[in-house]
């Protein structure tokens, strides 16, 4: 029997010919990334003697929650990442270049196969690129920094297979904001998965990582696509060693397979106060918005600026929503400015903030008030999540937020879209 991609990542992680689910690892750790938490994690460390780490080459850190800093104490956090930086030499410190997990991405940090941990429950974003990542806290990566191995067991695998041909303005966010509604948020608790099927394939990079990124919100410890040529492409002039396909072998053992057939798929919206509280734009239609969101770390990337400023060319933003864009990192925007697309969509009235979380996480910047309602590309809708616990937060992809910031009200995407970005062409 044949291992899946979660049970050869985990092998070979420690040292073992095979590994099967529901056994304990202790697995040595590829790469681990660190955001706005290392300076809890620096100044705990050096509290307990530590006076190197494991292997800081293998440390990534970034700032992104809180930049730019919103108070003072926040200020003063981001001083002391410098110094621990500085005294753990991390070579690998790059500052506020935007959103971690973009950032881990773009900049080659991550590698088809590698095991990667992070101080954000996101990090299952990587799984885009054939990693097995997996978001811990705090106090965990102060022993994974100091030791360089976590003990873990290793997980049982679902496969979403992704079939069918996609109709027009859907793109992954949808497909995952319906698997959220179909299955449930707890379908695939402390289990991993595998996305395939010829839509995964043909699926860009930038649509795999909002899925990857997702996972976590139906429970996944790990969210894979296979590492094919597009992503070896992908990876070219990016990674820092040479890298080969990756996947499961042909005669891996899962837990439970589903077939999601996307024809036919309406744009899907998440209603509060939950991510699987999901529902066909036809059934929320007409929900008034006081602010349309399109960011973060599941939706800030090139493909999704595009698409809101094909959507937005030639129009405005309605005078009573306020459209905050915040592009996924400084490179997404370079690119996004190059295109024309910054131009478009501020004509339209839309405001650029910093690249970084911004407004998802609730800790600073573009926060709502009692009894506002924000249409958001982000990944979470919680209660409180980004402002008053009294405001509604509804999820949907960057194409349904674009078309509802034109009309004040949740709306559908298709009557001023008629691609679709989930594939390449």
């Amino acid at each position: 029997m044949g291992m899946t991609m979660a049970e050869k990542v985990l092998a070979r992680a420690s040292g073992q010919d095979k590994v099967q689910a529901g056994q304990y690892v202790t697995a040595v750790i590829d790469r681990m990334m660190c955001h706005d938490a290392f300076a809890v994690n620096g100044l705990t460390l050096k509290g307990m003697g530590v006076k190197k780490l494991f292997d800081p080459d293998r440390v990534v850190v970034i700032v992104d929650h809180y930049f730019p800093a919103p108070t003072e104490r926040m200020a003063q956090g981001q001083i002391i990442i410098r110094q621990m930086v500085e005294e753990f030499n991390v070579r690998h410190y790059l500052g506020f270049a935007g959103i971690c997990h973009q950032v881990m991405c773009e900049e080659g940090f991550v590698l088809p196969g590698q095991l990667i941990l992070g101080t954000d429950s996101h990090t299952t974003t990587y799984g885009a690129l054939g990693a097995a990542s997996a978001g811990i806290g705090v106090t965990e990566m102060n022993y994974v920094l100091a030791t360089g191995e976590l003990w873990m067991q290793v997980p049982p695998t679902i496969r979403f297979e992704l079939t069918g041909s996609p109709g027009p303005a859907l793109m992954s966010k949808d497909l995952m904001l319906q698997i959220a509604g179909r299955y449930g948020t707890e379908i695939a608790q402390y289990k991993a998965i595998e996305f395939s099927g010829p839509v995964s394939s043909r699926m860009s990079i930038a649509s795999r990582m909002t899925l990857s990124n997702m996972g976590v919100e139906i429970g996944a410890k790990f969210a894979f696509f296979e590492a094919d040529q597009k992503t070896l492409d992908y990876l070219k002039g990016r990674a820092r060693q040479s890298v080969s396909a990756f996947g499961s072998d042909p005669d891996a053992a899962y837990e439970e397979s589903f077939i999601l057939d996307i024809s036919g798929l309406e744009p899907q919206v998440s209603a509060p106060h939950n991510p699987g509280n999901a529902k066909p734009v036809s059934q929320i239609e007409k929900t008034i918005i006081h602010q349309a969101f399109l960011g973060s770390c599941t939706n800030g990337r090139l493909e999704d600026l595009e698409v809101a400023a094909k959507i937005l060319k030639g129009r405005q933003v309605n005078s009573k929503v306020r459209l905050l864009i915040t592009p996924a990192s400084r490179k997404v925007l370079i690119e996004a400015n190059k295109a024309g697309y910054v131009q478009t969509l501020l004509e339209a009235g839309a405001h650029i903030t910093p690249t970084g979380c911004g407004p998802c996480p609730g800790g600073h910047m573009g926060l709502i008030g009692p009894g506002e309602v924000c249409l958001s590309s982000t990944n979470r809708n919680f209660r409180g999540r980004m402002g008053s616990p009294e405001s509604e937060v509804y999820l949907a992809s960057p194409a349904t937020v674009a078309a509802s910031a034109i009309e004040g009200r949740i709306t559908d995407p298709r009557k001023y879209w008629t691609e679709t970005t989930l594939m390449d062409s």
